[in-house]
């Protein structure tokens, strides 16, 4: 379970300290999908820094398993990010002259997974995500932009996060792809029992998760329970 608990996070601007998260809480089970909504401005992208251990919070605690992230130090912040997190981003973010498989296989090699289960592991997540044959040995600048999208969500779940984290995650792609990628991400949540978080202008996809978390001026406003 994530439980998130009287988080803020200041920021210095212009001689004002502006408030991007202020006093949030909130928890989310396992396995559950839940988008965070908001105007431009209204935190999401801060929250979801947050919550990846990428920033740290000025106050409160990010509790993840019993374990409140917001203390751990460096070398352990390291092995959260790359063990117990997944990022799924809007712009991919593949490295462009590894393939598809290469891609996948790049944060086992960080910890460590010998090389042939690390090339199993990833054959089988991209099969998982659709991507199979010779599309395994592509290069991102090869494929579509729903194709590299759901490269991107087999690397994520590479390591076998406990969370995942997606920033905008349909936003580069058209609504056929995007409602791939929608279906996709739900049912890893389902079939693996992890945690999805995504951030989303997208209305229509943020109504399909099982709860949506609205944010204005960094203050939670709303949670709207959608699925039982």
């Amino acid at each position: 379970m994530l439980v998130v608990s009287s988080l803020k996070k200041t920021f210095n601007q212009g001689g004002h300290a502006v408030n991007a998260v202020n006093d949030v809480s909130f928890d989310i089970d396992d396995g559950e999908f839940v988008s965070i909504v908001g105007s431009s401005g209204s935190g999401k992208s801060t929250l979801l820094g947050l919550l990846g251990a990428l920033d740290s919070p000025s106050s409160g605690k990010i509790d993840i398993d019993g374990q409140d992230i917001a203390r751990l130090r460096d070398h352990k912040l390291t092995e959260y990010r790359r063990s117990a997190i997944g990022f799924v981003f809007q712009n991919y973010n593949l490295v462009p002259n590894l393939n598809a498989l290469e891609n996948v296989m790049l944060p086992m090699e960080y910890a460590r997974v010998k090389k042939l289960d690390a090339r199993k592991r990833a054959e089988e997540l991209l099969t998982q995500v659709g991507i199979e044959g010779d599309k395994q040995k592509r290069r991102p600048g090869k494929m579509s932009g729903g194709e590299q999208q759901r490269v991107s969500i087999a690397r994520a779940l590479a390591n076998h996060p406990r969370v995942i984290l997606a920033d905008e995650p349909t936003g580069n792609l058209d609504s056929e792809n995007g409602k791939r990628i929608f279906d996709l991400l739900h049912g890893l949540a389902k079939s693996e029992n992890t945690t999805i978080i995504v951030v989303t202008h997208d209305l229509d996809i943020a109504g399909r998760t099982d709860r949506v978390l609205r944010l204005r001026d960094g203050q939670l406003v709303k949670t709207t329970k959608q699925r039982q």
